[in-house]
């Protein structure tokens, strides 16, 4: 397992991130899907944040990403969903016929944490912080 660390701490943040297109428009295809994710690994340094894994259905995005303890998740996604429907409405005049008025993303959105030990396994963990064997 390969940590992040900075001045100051040592850590592995990693985020599964779910992104469903309004109304559940079917709109993504590969070249779409590609214009995306190169937006948000645009974007992702300036909230130190790293695309791990990217994948796609015709309706929704899975992303797999990185974090750091003082990246704002909400602050980025709003700031992600914001330019990719902007630039891939603009990119892919397309996209405009499938959707309803200006919208491109849902307005909500299912953020993850991941990590590498089960919750019940980190729970017994400390618990037994303490106790003598």
């Amino acid at each position: 397992m390969q940590l992040d660390n900075n001045n100051h701490s040592v850590f592995l943040m990693c985020y599964h991130l779910v992104l469903v297109i309004k109304y559940r428009r079917k709109i993504f295809d590969d070249a779409i899907s590609e214009r995306g994710k190169e937006i948000f690994e645009y974007i992702a340094p300036n909230y130190n944040i790293t695309l791990m894994k990217w994948n796609h259905d015709e309706d929704h995005v899975h992303i797999l990403f990185k974090a750091h303890p003082n990246s704002e998740l909400s602050k980025f996604i709003n700031a992600y969903k914001s330019a990719s429907s902007r630039l891939l409405k603009k990119e892919y005049p397309e996209v405009r016929t499938k959707l309803w008025k200006e919208y491109f993303w849902s307005r909500s959105y299912c953020l993850l944490t991941t990590g590498g030990a089960p919750i019940e396994v980190i729970k017994k963990y400390i618990e037994s912080q303490g106790e003598k064997h």
